[in-house]
């Protein structure tokens, strides 16, 4: 948006509020402002629209009642990213689900080492505390939208010169499976939490925002765990669709 862009005409019969909403709906579907982009300061909207900030803000407001628009407390307003559907029942990776959707899956990277297992890890990997293990951390995205914080953690002989690869593209799941090892199983345990401060920056939520917290342990067919993570998503980013089957002989006579 310019500074040489019309102002809304007070004369036309809708109140300016509304006129504003709409204009910023109509460049949001154009394509100008992009799901994930944060708005122009609030005083450069009020420069360029004509219009007081207490309009402006009902504008906001209203466009964020429909889910067009979030707030991010101290930080501005970020246009929302439209609903990516849901997430299959089945074990696939976060890029196989993309690309099944039609989404660019890419990645940030932000460690790629081998560190010593916590006793929490060696009992989840039946290694002995302080064996290494590899540790691949990274903000996932979708069409340049960042979706969640995946901290993933491997036995190193399944990670093996992992700290060579590019996983700003690469597929953990692919590369692993392409090692011969048979990603079978998980075992998953989904709640909400607060977000930390590190993860609202890399999620681009406010601090404390609810996300969805996704343990994960991935096993081979003999029961081997291959893969251990811990995925935050972004609470309006990610939807998991699952369904439940009664048991035959349940029902009360």
């Amino acid at each position: 948006m310019t500074a040489e862009q019309p102002v809304l005409p007070a004369a036309y019969p809708e109140p300016l509020w509304t006129q504003a909403a709409s204009l910023l709906r109509t460049r949001i579907a154009d394509g100008e402002l992009r799901p994930g982009a944060r708005l122009p300061p609030e005083r450069d909207l009020c420069q360029q629209l004509a219009i007081s900030r207490v309009t402006l803000r009902k504008a906001l407001s209203a466009l964020v009642d429909e889910g067009v628009l979030r707030s991010a407390h101290g930080r501005g307003w970020y246009v929302t990213s439209p609903e990516r559907g849901d997430w299959p029942n089945t074990l696939e990776s976060f890029s196989e689900t993309a690309r099944r959707m039609g989404l660019a899956p890419t990645s940030t990277v932000l460690r790629a080492v081998a560190a010593p297992a916590s006793f929490d890890e060696a009992e989840a990997f039946q290694i002995a505390p302080g064996t290494p293990l590899f540790r691949l951390d990274r903000v996932r995205l979708l069409d340049g939208v960042p979706i969640a914080v995946d901290e993933s953690v491997l036995p190193t002989d399944v990670a093996e010169d992992f700290g060579r690869l590019d996983f700003t593209t690469a597929s953990l799941y692919e590369i692993v499976s392409g090692r011969g090892f048979q990603l079978a199983q998980a075992d998953t345990t989904i709640e909400a939490r607060p977000a930390t401060a590190a993860v609202a920056e890399h999620l681009d939520v406010p601090e404390a925002t609810p996300i969805l917290q996704m343990r994960q342990v991935v096993r081979d067919r003999s029961g081997r765990p291959l893969l251990s993570s811990t995925i935050r998503y972004a609470g309006d980013r990610y939807r998991l669709r699952t369904s439940f089957t009664r048991n035959a002989g349940t029902e009360q006579t």
